[in-house]
Protein backbone atom coordinates (compact mmCIF):
# COMPACT_ATOMS: atom_id res chain seq x y z
CA UNK A 1 0.00 0.00 0.00
CA UNK A 2 1.58 3.67 -1.04
CA UNK A 3 2.56 5.35 1.94
CA UNK A 4 1.87 8.93 0.17
CA UNK A 5 -1.47 7.66 -0.76
CA UNK A 6 -2.54 6.98 2.73
CA UNK A 7 -0.85 10.21 4.23
CA UNK A 8 -2.37 12.11 1.87
CA UNK A 9 -5.50 10.37 2.60
CA UNK A 10 -4.80 10.77 6.16
CA UNK A 11 -4.39 14.38 6.51
CA UNK A 12 -7.47 15.31 4.49
CA UNK A 13 -9.36 13.30 7.27
CA UNK A 14 -7.26 15.18 10.00
CA UNK A 15 -8.76 18.35 8.15
CA UNK A 16 -12.53 17.00 8.86
CA UNK A 17 -11.73 17.22 12.77
CA UNK A 18 -11.38 21.21 12.50
CA UNK A 19 -14.92 21.39 10.54
CA UNK A 20 -18.47 22.67 12.29
CA UNK A 21 -21.10 20.09 12.77
CA UNK A 22 -22.90 21.72 9.80
CA UNK A 23 -20.14 21.40 7.17
CA UNK A 24 -19.46 17.56 8.60
CA UNK A 25 -22.92 17.20 8.13
CA UNK A 26 -23.04 18.76 4.32
CA UNK A 27 -20.18 16.77 3.69
CA UNK A 28 -22.22 13.82 4.58
CA UNK A 29 -25.00 14.85 2.65
CA UNK A 30 -22.97 15.38 -0.83
CA UNK A 31 -20.95 11.69 -0.28
CA UNK A 32 -24.50 10.46 0.23
CA UNK A 33 -26.53 11.49 -3.04
CA UNK A 34 -23.26 10.75 -4.87
CA UNK A 35 -23.66 6.95 -3.41
CA UNK A 36 -26.98 6.58 -3.73
CA UNK A 37 -27.03 7.83 -7.64
CA UNK A 38 -23.98 5.56 -8.13
CA UNK A 39 -26.17 2.58 -6.62
CA UNK A 40 -29.44 3.01 -7.94
CA UNK A 41 -27.51 3.20 -11.61
CA UNK A 42 -25.37 0.05 -11.21
CA UNK A 43 -27.01 -2.41 -8.33
CA UNK A 44 -30.20 -4.09 -9.79
CA UNK A 45 -31.09 -4.93 -6.04
CA UNK A 46 -31.00 -0.85 -5.15
CA UNK A 47 -33.09 0.13 -8.19
CA UNK A 48 -35.45 -2.01 -7.64
CA UNK A 49 -35.74 -1.70 -3.85
CA UNK A 50 -35.26 1.96 -4.27
CA UNK A 51 -38.19 1.59 -6.91
CA UNK A 52 -40.28 -0.09 -4.79
CA UNK A 53 -40.10 2.68 -2.16
CA UNK A 54 -41.68 4.91 -4.93
CA UNK A 55 -37.84 6.78 -4.89
CA UNK A 56 -36.98 7.10 -8.66
CA UNK A 57 -33.41 8.60 -9.75
CA UNK A 58 -35.43 12.67 -10.22
CA UNK A 59 -36.38 11.85 -6.19
CA UNK A 60 -33.43 10.73 -5.02
CA UNK A 61 -31.91 14.21 -3.91
CA UNK A 62 -35.05 15.15 -2.55
CA UNK A 63 -35.86 12.05 -0.59
CA UNK A 64 -34.48 12.03 3.06
CA UNK A 65 -32.11 8.75 4.06
CA UNK A 66 -35.21 7.50 6.72
CA UNK A 67 -37.28 6.75 3.52
CA UNK A 68 -34.96 4.86 1.77
CA UNK A 69 -35.74 0.98 2.03
CA UNK A 70 -33.12 -1.13 4.88
CA UNK A 71 -31.21 -3.82 4.07
CA UNK A 72 -29.94 -6.89 5.98
CA UNK A 73 -27.37 -9.85 6.05
CA UNK A 74 -30.47 -12.15 4.38
CA UNK A 75 -30.37 -9.89 1.43
CA UNK A 76 -26.56 -9.70 1.58
CA UNK A 77 -26.46 -13.82 1.28
CA UNK A 78 -29.01 -14.53 -1.15
CA UNK A 79 -29.01 -11.36 -3.11
CA UNK A 80 -25.21 -11.04 -2.73
CA UNK A 81 -25.11 -10.75 -7.54
CA UNK A 82 -27.65 -8.09 -7.56
CA UNK A 83 -26.34 -6.31 -4.99
CA UNK A 84 -22.77 -5.32 -6.00
CA UNK A 85 -21.99 -3.19 -8.76
CA UNK A 86 -19.61 -5.27 -11.05
CA UNK A 87 -21.88 -7.82 -13.28
CA UNK A 88 -19.91 -10.65 -13.19
CA UNK A 89 -19.22 -10.75 -9.49
CA UNK A 90 -20.56 -13.82 -8.04
CA UNK A 91 -20.33 -14.84 -4.59
CA UNK A 92 -19.58 -18.66 -5.12
CA UNK A 93 -16.50 -17.25 -7.01
CA UNK A 94 -15.38 -15.77 -3.95
CA UNK A 95 -16.31 -18.51 -1.63
CA UNK A 96 -13.63 -20.53 -4.19
CA UNK A 97 -11.58 -17.84 -4.20
CA UNK A 98 -11.31 -17.97 -0.43
CA UNK A 99 -11.25 -21.62 -0.04
CA UNK A 100 -8.25 -22.09 -2.27
CA UNK A 101 -5.98 -18.98 -1.38
CA UNK A 102 -4.49 -19.55 1.65
CA UNK A 103 -2.84 -15.49 1.55
CA UNK A 104 -5.15 -12.96 3.32
CA UNK A 105 -3.26 -10.37 0.96
CA UNK A 106 -4.06 -11.69 -2.37
CA UNK A 107 -6.62 -9.64 -4.14
CA UNK A 108 -9.54 -11.54 -5.77
CA UNK A 109 -9.11 -10.73 -9.34
CA UNK A 110 -6.12 -8.74 -8.76
CA UNK A 111 -8.12 -5.73 -7.57
CA UNK A 112 -10.31 -6.91 -4.96
CA UNK A 113 -9.81 -7.39 -1.06
CA UNK A 114 -12.11 -9.38 0.79
CA UNK A 115 -13.28 -9.56 4.43
CA UNK A 116 -15.16 -12.35 5.67
CA UNK A 117 -17.34 -12.90 8.67
CA UNK A 118 -15.90 -15.40 11.07
CA UNK A 119 -18.70 -17.66 10.15
CA UNK A 120 -18.42 -19.30 13.59
CA UNK A 121 -22.41 -19.13 13.25
CA UNK A 122 -22.83 -20.21 10.12
CA UNK A 123 -21.89 -19.76 5.94
CA UNK A 124 -19.64 -16.56 6.42
CA UNK A 125 -20.88 -13.26 4.90
CA UNK A 126 -18.46 -11.79 1.94
CA UNK A 127 -17.47 -7.96 1.80
CA UNK A 128 -16.10 -6.50 -1.18
CA UNK A 129 -13.68 -3.75 -0.88
CA UNK A 130 -12.15 -2.30 -4.13
CA UNK A 131 -8.54 -0.51 -3.95
CA UNK A 132 -10.16 3.16 -3.74
CA UNK A 133 -12.20 2.07 -0.64
CA UNK A 134 -9.91 -0.05 1.08
CA UNK A 135 -7.36 3.13 0.58
CA UNK A 136 -9.72 5.24 2.54
CA UNK A 137 -10.83 2.58 5.33
CA UNK A 138 -6.66 2.13 5.72
CA UNK A 139 -6.57 6.34 6.17
CA UNK A 140 -9.43 6.27 8.47
CA UNK A 141 -7.79 2.86 10.99
CA UNK A 142 -4.15 5.15 11.07
CA UNK A 143 -6.59 8.28 11.84
CA UNK A 144 -8.20 6.07 15.07
CA UNK A 145 -5.11 4.40 15.68
CA UNK A 146 -3.68 7.60 16.30
CA UNK A 147 -6.23 9.32 17.76
CA UNK A 148 -6.15 12.40 19.76
CA UNK A 149 -2.54 13.20 17.72
CA UNK A 150 -1.86 16.14 15.06
CA UNK A 151 -0.31 15.56 11.76
CA UNK A 152 3.27 16.75 12.75
CA UNK A 153 2.80 14.66 15.87
CA UNK A 154 1.60 11.55 13.79
CA UNK A 155 4.36 12.19 11.52
CA UNK A 156 7.22 12.35 14.06
CA UNK A 157 5.84 9.10 15.56
CA UNK A 158 5.57 7.56 12.32
CA UNK A 159 9.54 8.95 11.95
CA UNK A 160 10.79 7.20 15.07
CA UNK A 161 9.69 3.81 13.88
CA UNK A 162 6.77 2.43 15.79
CA UNK A 163 7.16 -1.72 16.04
CA UNK A 164 3.12 -3.06 16.89
CA UNK A 165 2.55 -6.08 17.56
CA UNK A 166 -0.96 -7.05 16.99
CA UNK A 167 -2.61 -9.85 18.72
CA UNK A 168 -6.24 -11.11 17.59
CA UNK A 169 -7.49 -13.92 14.81
CA UNK A 170 -4.95 -14.00 12.10
CA UNK A 171 -5.47 -17.49 10.27
CA UNK A 172 -8.40 -15.96 7.93
CA UNK A 173 -9.72 -13.38 5.93
CA UNK A 174 -10.68 -11.13 9.29
CA UNK A 175 -10.99 -7.43 8.09
CA UNK A 176 -9.33 -6.37 11.11
CA UNK A 177 -6.41 -8.63 10.81
CA UNK A 178 -6.04 -7.59 7.14
CA UNK A 179 -6.59 -4.09 7.60
CA UNK A 180 -4.36 -3.83 10.71
CA UNK A 181 -1.37 -5.38 8.28
CA UNK A 182 -2.05 -3.32 5.57
CA UNK A 183 -2.06 -0.51 7.36
CA UNK A 184 1.02 -0.67 9.35
CA UNK A 185 3.27 -1.67 6.25
CA UNK A 186 1.20 1.14 4.89
CA UNK A 187 3.19 3.62 6.92
CA UNK A 188 6.32 2.16 7.32
CA UNK A 189 6.12 0.96 10.44
CA UNK A 190 7.32 -2.80 11.92
CA UNK A 191 4.44 -5.53 12.63
CA UNK A 192 4.37 -8.90 14.74
CA UNK A 193 1.32 -10.79 14.28
CA UNK A 194 0.39 -13.40 17.25
CA UNK A 195 -2.28 -15.63 16.62
CA UNK A 196 -4.47 -16.09 19.72
CA UNK A 197 -4.10 -19.80 19.76
CA UNK A 198 -0.36 -19.05 19.41
CA UNK A 199 1.21 -21.21 22.37
CA UNK A 200 2.32 -18.56 25.30
CA UNK A 201 6.12 -19.80 24.98
CA UNK A 202 5.86 -18.32 21.63
CA UNK A 203 4.47 -15.34 22.39
CA UNK A 204 7.17 -14.92 25.46
CA UNK A 205 10.06 -15.66 22.58
CA UNK A 206 8.50 -13.47 19.95
CA UNK A 207 7.86 -10.10 22.35
CA UNK A 208 11.26 -10.33 24.03
CA UNK A 209 12.58 -10.13 20.47
CA UNK A 210 10.57 -7.72 18.57
CA UNK A 211 10.77 -5.40 21.55
CA UNK A 212 7.33 -3.57 20.85
CA UNK A 213 6.09 0.03 21.45
CA UNK A 214 2.44 -0.30 20.43
CA UNK A 215 -0.09 -2.53 21.01
CA UNK A 216 -3.22 -3.52 18.95
CA UNK A 217 -5.41 -6.47 19.41
CA UNK A 218 -8.60 -8.12 21.24
CA UNK A 219 -8.87 -6.60 24.58
CA UNK A 220 -9.08 -10.12 26.23
CA UNK A 221 -5.59 -10.82 24.27
CA UNK A 222 -3.61 -7.93 25.64
CA UNK A 223 -5.01 -9.07 28.44
CA UNK A 224 -3.00 -12.33 28.37
CA UNK A 225 0.44 -10.02 27.41
CA UNK A 226 -0.20 -7.71 30.13
CA UNK A 227 -0.32 -10.61 32.74
CA UNK A 228 2.99 -12.26 31.39
CA UNK A 229 4.25 -8.39 31.58
CA UNK A 230 2.90 -8.61 35.19
CA UNK A 231 4.75 -11.78 36.09
CA UNK A 232 7.95 -10.55 34.89
CA UNK A 233 8.01 -12.86 31.74
CA UNK A 234 8.36 -9.84 29.43
CA UNK A 235 9.50 -6.53 30.03
CA UNK A 236 7.82 -3.68 27.33
CA UNK A 237 7.54 0.09 26.86
CA UNK A 238 4.55 0.68 25.28
CA UNK A 239 2.94 3.94 23.95
CA UNK A 240 -0.11 3.43 23.04
CA UNK A 241 -2.66 0.31 23.15
CA UNK A 242 -5.41 -0.07 20.56
CA UNK A 243 -8.07 -2.36 21.86
CA UNK A 244 -10.68 -3.71 18.63
CA UNK A 245 -12.60 -6.68 17.47
CA UNK A 246 -14.28 -7.10 21.48
CA UNK A 247 -16.22 -4.93 23.80
CA UNK A 248 -13.93 -3.30 26.14
CA UNK A 249 -14.88 -3.30 30.04
CA UNK A 250 -14.10 -0.24 32.52
CA UNK A 251 -12.20 -2.54 34.72
CA UNK A 252 -10.08 -4.12 31.75
CA UNK A 253 -9.23 -0.90 30.46
CA UNK A 254 -7.93 0.07 33.73
CA UNK A 255 -5.89 -2.80 34.00
CA UNK A 256 -4.12 -2.70 30.80
CA UNK A 257 -3.88 0.79 31.23
CA UNK A 258 -1.81 0.12 35.15
CA UNK A 259 0.06 -2.62 33.90
CA UNK A 260 1.24 -1.07 30.89
CA UNK A 261 1.28 2.57 31.93
CA UNK A 262 -0.08 3.44 28.68
CA UNK A 263 -3.47 5.32 27.02
CA UNK A 264 -5.92 2.56 25.60
CA UNK A 265 -8.08 3.34 22.49
CA UNK A 266 -10.81 2.01 22.03
CA UNK A 267 -11.71 1.17 18.56
CA UNK A 268 -14.66 0.25 16.32
CA UNK A 269 -15.16 -1.48 13.25
CA UNK A 270 -16.77 -3.79 11.68
CA UNK A 271 -16.46 -6.22 8.30
CA UNK A 272 -19.55 -4.03 6.94
CA UNK A 273 -17.12 -1.12 7.35
CA UNK A 274 -14.11 -1.40 8.83
CA UNK A 275 -13.51 2.08 10.61
CA UNK A 276 -16.87 3.32 12.39
CA UNK A 277 -15.15 4.92 15.37
CA UNK A 278 -12.87 5.54 18.35
CA UNK A 279 -13.02 6.27 22.13
CA UNK A 280 -9.92 7.63 23.68
CA UNK A 281 -12.11 8.87 26.85
CA UNK A 282 -15.20 6.78 28.45
CA UNK A 283 -16.95 9.81 29.61
CA UNK A 284 -17.00 11.46 26.21
CA UNK A 285 -18.11 8.03 24.63
CA UNK A 286 -17.17 6.72 20.98
CA UNK A 287 -16.61 9.29 18.77
CA UNK A 288 -18.19 8.62 15.28
CA UNK A 289 -16.59 8.80 11.85
CA UNK A 290 -19.34 10.68 10.35
CA UNK A 291 -17.01 11.35 7.32
CA UNK A 292 -16.55 7.78 6.37
CA UNK A 293 -20.39 6.49 7.72
CA UNK A 294 -23.87 7.22 8.59
CA UNK A 295 -25.01 4.95 11.74
CA UNK A 296 -28.86 5.76 12.30
CA UNK A 297 -30.65 4.54 15.55
CA UNK A 298 -34.46 3.74 14.99
CA UNK A 299 -36.77 2.39 17.72
CA UNK A 300 -33.64 0.42 18.97
CA UNK A 301 -32.34 -0.92 15.59
CA UNK A 302 -28.80 0.41 14.13
CA UNK A 303 -28.20 0.92 10.21
CA UNK A 304 -25.12 1.74 8.43
CA UNK A 305 -24.19 2.74 5.42
CA UNK A 306 -21.06 3.18 4.40
CA UNK A 307 -20.25 6.12 2.54
CA UNK A 308 -17.22 5.26 0.77
CA UNK A 309 -17.91 1.52 -1.15
CA UNK A 310 -18.79 1.78 -4.09
CA UNK A 311 -18.47 -1.99 -5.29
CA UNK A 312 -20.73 -3.22 -2.88
CA UNK A 313 -23.12 -0.46 -1.33
CA UNK A 314 -24.33 -0.75 2.05
CA UNK A 315 -27.45 1.47 2.57
CA UNK A 316 -29.81 1.57 5.55
CA UNK A 317 -27.67 -2.01 5.96
CA UNK A 318 -29.08 -3.63 9.96
CA UNK A 319 -26.08 -4.29 12.26
CA UNK A 320 -27.46 -6.17 15.70
CA UNK A 321 -25.24 -3.76 17.14
CA UNK A 322 -26.63 -1.58 20.50
CA UNK A 323 -25.31 2.40 20.51
CA UNK A 324 -27.12 5.33 21.88
CA UNK A 325 -26.63 8.45 19.95
CA UNK A 326 -25.70 11.90 21.10
CA UNK A 327 -24.76 15.08 19.29
CA UNK A 328 -20.87 16.38 19.87
CA UNK A 329 -20.59 17.96 22.94
CA UNK A 330 -20.40 21.70 23.14
CA UNK A 331 -17.22 21.99 23.70
CA UNK A 332 -15.57 18.90 22.10
CA UNK A 333 -12.72 19.59 19.76
CA UNK A 334 -14.54 17.00 17.05
CA UNK A 335 -17.49 17.75 15.70
CA UNK A 336 -18.36 13.65 15.11
CA UNK A 337 -21.60 12.42 16.96
CA UNK A 338 -21.24 10.37 19.77
CA UNK A 339 -22.43 6.85 20.91
CA UNK A 340 -22.54 6.76 24.89
CA UNK A 341 -23.79 3.91 26.98
CA UNK A 342 -23.56 0.46 26.23
CA UNK A 343 -21.99 -0.07 22.60
CA UNK A 344 -22.53 -4.48 22.24
CA UNK A 345 -23.84 -6.59 19.92
CA UNK A 346 -27.62 -7.69 20.70
CA UNK A 347 -26.89 -11.08 21.35
CA UNK A 348 -24.95 -10.05 24.17
CA UNK A 349 -28.15 -9.54 26.57
CA UNK A 350 -29.29 -11.72 29.07
CA UNK A 351 -33.10 -12.04 28.95
CA UNK A 352 -34.67 -13.06 32.10
CA UNK A 353 -38.52 -14.26 32.56
CA UNK A 354 -40.72 -13.82 35.50
CA UNK A 355 -43.18 -15.93 37.10
CA UNK A 356 -46.22 -14.62 34.86
CA UNK A 357 -44.01 -14.57 31.77
CA UNK A 358 -43.00 -10.95 31.77
CA UNK A 359 -39.64 -10.50 29.96
CA UNK A 360 -36.57 -7.97 30.72
CA UNK A 361 -33.00 -7.82 29.65
CA UNK A 362 -30.08 -7.05 31.38
CA UNK A 363 -26.61 -6.37 29.27
CA UNK A 364 -23.48 -7.40 30.61
CA UNK A 365 -21.71 -4.34 30.02
CA UNK A 366 -23.77 -2.54 32.89
CA UNK A 367 -22.01 -4.15 34.86
CA UNK A 368 -18.40 -2.67 34.64
CA UNK A 369 -20.30 0.78 35.11
CA UNK A 370 -19.62 0.07 38.81
CA UNK A 371 -15.53 -1.16 38.19
CA UNK A 372 -14.98 -3.19 41.34
CA UNK A 373 -11.40 -3.05 42.26
CA UNK A 374 -9.78 -6.33 42.22
CA UNK A 375 -12.66 -7.35 39.39
CA UNK A 376 -9.85 -7.82 36.51
CA UNK A 377 -12.51 -9.60 33.84
CA UNK A 378 -15.53 -11.54 33.38
CA UNK A 379 -18.54 -13.16 31.38
CA UNK A 380 -21.98 -14.52 32.67
CA UNK A 381 -23.89 -17.61 32.37
CA UNK A 382 -27.28 -18.16 32.28
CA UNK A 383 -28.37 -21.18 34.82
CA UNK A 384 -32.38 -20.88 34.13
CA UNK A 385 -35.04 -18.34 33.26
CA UNK A 386 -34.53 -16.43 36.39
CA UNK A 387 -31.39 -16.89 37.03
CA UNK A 388 -27.22 -16.48 36.05
CA UNK A 389 -24.03 -15.91 37.54
CA UNK A 390 -21.11 -14.00 36.67
CA UNK A 391 -17.71 -16.33 35.91
CA UNK A 392 -15.31 -14.06 38.16
CA UNK A 393 -11.57 -13.43 37.20
CA UNK A 394 -9.74 -11.21 39.92
CA UNK A 395 -6.46 -9.90 40.31
CA UNK A 396 -5.01 -11.44 43.84
CA UNK A 397 -7.21 -14.71 44.86
CA UNK A 398 -6.89 -12.98 48.44
CA UNK A 399 -9.56 -10.33 47.25
CA UNK A 400 -12.34 -12.64 46.31
CA UNK A 401 -14.44 -11.98 49.39
CA UNK A 402 -14.12 -8.06 49.27
CA UNK A 403 -15.31 -8.45 45.02
CA UNK A 404 -17.86 -10.63 45.88
CA UNK A 405 -19.52 -8.69 48.40
CA UNK A 406 -18.67 -5.02 46.40
CA UNK A 407 -20.20 -7.25 43.15
CA UNK A 408 -23.55 -8.84 45.19
CA UNK A 409 -24.03 -5.32 46.23
CA UNK A 410 -23.87 -3.08 43.12
CA UNK A 411 -25.56 -5.85 41.33
CA UNK A 412 -28.89 -5.21 44.02
CA UNK A 413 -28.83 -2.24 42.82
CA UNK A 414 -29.05 -2.46 38.84
CA UNK A 415 -31.49 -5.58 39.03
CA UNK A 416 -33.83 -3.51 41.51
CA UNK A 417 -33.34 -0.57 38.72
CA UNK A 418 -34.07 -3.23 36.21
CA UNK A 419 -37.32 -4.36 37.39
CA UNK A 420 -35.24 -7.55 37.83
CA UNK A 421 -35.33 -8.27 41.52
CA UNK A 422 -36.78 -11.61 41.38
CA UNK A 423 -33.69 -12.79 39.61
CA UNK A 424 -30.72 -15.01 41.38
CA UNK A 425 -27.51 -14.65 40.76
CA UNK A 426 -24.06 -15.51 42.19
CA UNK A 427 -20.56 -15.24 41.58
CA UNK A 428 -18.36 -18.09 40.12
CA UNK A 429 -14.13 -17.40 40.76
CA UNK A 430 -12.34 -18.88 37.95
CA UNK A 431 -8.34 -18.91 37.62
CA UNK A 432 -8.71 -17.28 33.75
CA UNK A 433 -11.42 -16.60 31.47
CA UNK A 434 -9.58 -17.42 28.13
CA UNK A 435 -11.28 -16.69 24.58
CA UNK A 436 -13.40 -18.87 22.43
CA UNK A 437 -10.57 -21.20 20.56
CA UNK A 438 -13.34 -21.02 17.48
CA UNK A 439 -13.02 -17.06 16.79
CA UNK A 440 -10.09 -15.93 19.18
CA UNK A 441 -12.51 -13.57 20.69
CA UNK A 442 -13.89 -13.01 24.14
CA UNK A 443 -17.67 -14.01 24.51
CA UNK A 444 -19.32 -11.36 26.88
CA UNK A 445 -22.06 -14.69 27.73
CA UNK A 446 -21.34 -18.31 27.49
CA UNK A 447 -23.39 -21.07 27.23
CA UNK A 448 -21.71 -24.27 28.35
CA UNK A 449 -20.93 -25.10 31.71
CA UNK A 450 -17.85 -23.80 33.72
CA UNK A 451 -15.19 -25.56 34.16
Amino acid sequence: MNCLKILSELMRLKRNEKKTVGEITALQQKMLKRLLHYAYEHSAYYRNSFESAGITADRIDSTPLSAFPVTDKSALMSRFEEMVTVPDLTQEEIRSFDEKETSSGALFRGKYHIVHSSGSTGTPKYFVYDKSAWSRMLSGIVRGALWNMTMPEILRFLMHGPRIVYIAATDGRYGGSMAVGDGVSGVGAKQLCLDINTPLDEWIDAVRTFKPNMIIGYPSAIKILAELTEKGDTELHILRIVSCGEPLGASLRNYLEGVFCAKVLNFYGASESLSLGVESDPQEGMILFDDMNIIEIENGEMYLTCLYNYTQPLIRYRLSDRLILQAPNPGSRYPFTRAVGLIGRSEDVLWFRDGSGKREFLHPLAVEGFCVEGLRDYQFRQTAPDAFEMLAEVTDNDLRETVRREVLRKMQDILRGKELGYARFRIHFVPEILPDPNTGKKRLIVTEAAE
